[in-house]
């Protein structure tokens, strides 16, 4: 009920008047039917039996046409009421998932496989709403035509009426017994059409690999068990759905046995007439079919109640990464970018920072190289607030990143990564975005410094070309030039290049890195890579090994002292290394130790 109370009170309220309009419309569809069954009585005792004249045959006509059009246009009316507030809440619900999750922390993202977030959108909310108006048109309509039908039998004979309600509740235990299994079989059947979505969307997006590798038999093997699992789910909550049908013809067939047994018995004492008998058959009959829904509809929401459960569990989500209390917003004057005594893991793994202390300071381009899993890429995502440290402070000229807003900080950063996120939409539209409002010559001036405006050019049409989910359309340089023009229409005074130009070409990295510079220039950059050709005009490096700052200091300089920068620097030149006689044999012991494995 917590849950209804819930999905009632942010999802329906809002539609209140018009559920209370389609309510209204029920009362008449479930009103009119009494009057039905009192012509059925009145044809059998008065044309039947009575020989009454034509006068009455066309009242009676009359009444069963006028009862037709209002019962037609009250359930027309009632039933597109409540599909359109269906369909809105379906909407609601997805539109206020979305806001939610979109907010929520990139570690969840990493937690949590697509598929099983797309399941919510889809399925779940689908289900809900489902049960939701189902619900409230068995409670509505249904219900109140088992009352008008069985207000009309005890008028006409109470104890027919209790014969044959008194035989229902026999139904209810049994029912509520397969409800709880409906739940589990539902939220079981939910929760694998997520591990479904999520298995489809990794092999379609990994079609290239999957080929490559000659996997196809490999991946059908495994659509093939889930799919099976789906339909063994799917199976088992039809067997518990359907099983409340047969359960209620068996009770209504006892009802209308019984019925007719005393009706019978007193049409032949003829205490009974036959009208009297007549119309409460039929009004037995038109109350069944609601009786039945009503019966089964806790089996029905127990299907909503699963799916409720798993979207508000979504919904409450709160993410840890939000501006406190009186979070004012980041005002860059220079840009310096210090880390004091930092510590973080992800997990329960092994720290991927161990106390870091590091400056980056205003103007310069800093570079950080290491091995790989030494921390560079975390240093990188606690500047934005991807994460917080657990210990230590971020600040940017002095102040912490934890105390200003996360727009405004994150609106004075711009960021190229060597994960590409392109949208399926125009490459005008990718390169602005996150600025909207950007004009043509500016996202022109962007791509023509990222080398980019040429090959835009040469699309089929040019700048408003889609570029397919992900960039699919586009070779991987192209894609990487074109998140670089979207971080150079940015211009923000802080720039975070994780590998920006690993995808390119030798001759476009070379344009690409003249403007990089360029647009680095009087800016704040810090610079992951591992080529390490492209960070040698750094102003300062940091070696990063361990979650710690092995080294620092220029190119030259980490070169001379023999570190870990220039060993390094060996595996990666060690054609030239002899040539330029920083390196002695210790540091190219390890390039020695590869080649001999190769």
């Amino acid at each position: 009920m917590a849950l209804w109370r819930r999905l009632i009170r942010e999802f329906l309220r809002p539609h209140l008047g018009r559920v209370v309009l389609a309510v209204l419309c029920m009362v008449v569809v479930a009103a009119v039917q009494p009057v039905n069954a009192y012509v059925i009585r009145e044809l059998v005792d008065r044309i039947g039996v009575d020989k009454a004249g034509y006068d009455t045959l066309y009242l009676l006509c009359g009444t069963v046409l006028v009862i037709a059009l209002l019962r037609g246009g009250a359930d027309y009316v009632q039933t597109v009421i409540m599909t359109n507030v269906g369909q809105r809440v379906v909407a609601d619900i997805q539109i206020a998932l979305f806001k939610r999750l979109i907010r929520a922390d990139l570690a969840y993202f990493h937690a949590t496989p697509t598929g099983q977030l797309v399941s919510r959108f889809t399925t779940d909310a689908n289900m809900l709403r489902t049960a939701a108006t189902q619900s409230l048109v068995a409670l509505g309509r249904d219900s109140l035509t088992v009352i008008g039908m069985v207000g009309y039998m005890v008028k006409t004979d109470w104890v027919l009426a209790l014969i044959s309600l008194v035989v229902f509740p026999v139904a209810i235990l049994p029912i509520q017994r397969m409800s709880r299994r409906m739940r589990k079989a539902s939220g079981n059947f939910q929760e694998e059409m997520g591990h479904f979505n999520t298995l489809l969307g990794q092999v379609f997006q990994g079609a290239r690999h999957v080929k490559a590798y000659g996997m196809e038999a490999h991946e059908t093997a495994r659509a093939v068990a889930v799919t099976e699992r789906v339909y063994r789910l799917v199976e088992r909550v039809s067997r518990v759905r359907s099983a409340a049908s047969p359960m209620m013809e068996a009770v209504g067939g006892f009802a209308i046995a019984a019925i007719i047994l005393y009706g019978g018995t007193q049409m032949i004492e003829g205490t009974r007439t036959a009208g009297d008998f007549t119309s409460i058959i039929f009004a037995l009959l038109i109350a069944y079919a609601p009786f039945k829904s009503l019966a089964a509809l806790p089996v029905g929401l127990q299907e909503g109640l699963a799916a409720a459960d798993r979207l508000f569990r979504v919904m409450d989500i709160e993410p840890s990464i939000r501006d406190r209390p009186g979070a004012e917003d980041l005002v860059v004057t220079g840009g310096a970018i210090r880390f004091a005594a930092v510590t973080f893991h992800y997990g329960d793994h092994t720290p991927a920072l161990n106390g870091i202390d590091l400056t980056i300071p205003a103007g310069q381009k800093v570079a950080l190289v290491g091995p790989s899993g030494a921390g560079k890429s975390t240093i990188l995502n606690l500047i934005p607030r991807f994460y917080d440290v657990e210990s230590g402070a971020v600040t940017i000229d002095g102040t912490d990143v934890r105390n200003v807003t996360l727009e405004s900080l994150r609106g004075a950063i711009g960021l190229v990564s060597q994960e590409i996120s392109l949208f399926d939409d125009s490459v005008r539209a990718n390169i602005a975005y996150g600025r909207p409002g950007a004009s043509e010559a500016e996202i022109v001036s962007a791509a023509t410094a990222a080398a980019a405006h040429d090959f835009i050019l040469d699309l089929p049409q040019g700048y408003d070309t889609l570029v397919g989910e992900h960039g699919v359309r586009l070779s991987g340089g192209q894609r990487q030039r074109l998140a670089i023009a979207r971080a150079m229409l940015k211009s923000a005074p802080i720039l975070l290049l994780d590998e920006a130009t690993s995808a390119l070409d030798t001759e476009s990295e070379r344009v690409v890195q003249d403007a990089l510079r360029r647009l680095a220039a009087g800016r704040t950059s810090i610079v992951i890579a591992h080529r390490l050709s492209t960070i040698v005009d750094a102003d300062l490096i940091y070696v990063i090994d361990q979650g710690r700052v092995a080294e620092s200091g220029s190119h030259e300089s980490l070169l001379a002292r023999r570190g870990i920068y220039a060993r390094l620097w060996a595996m990666q030149f060690s054609e030239t290394a002899g040539a330029l006689g920083t390196v002695d044999d210790d540091a190219l012991a390890p390039l020695a130790a590869l080649r001999a494995r190769v």
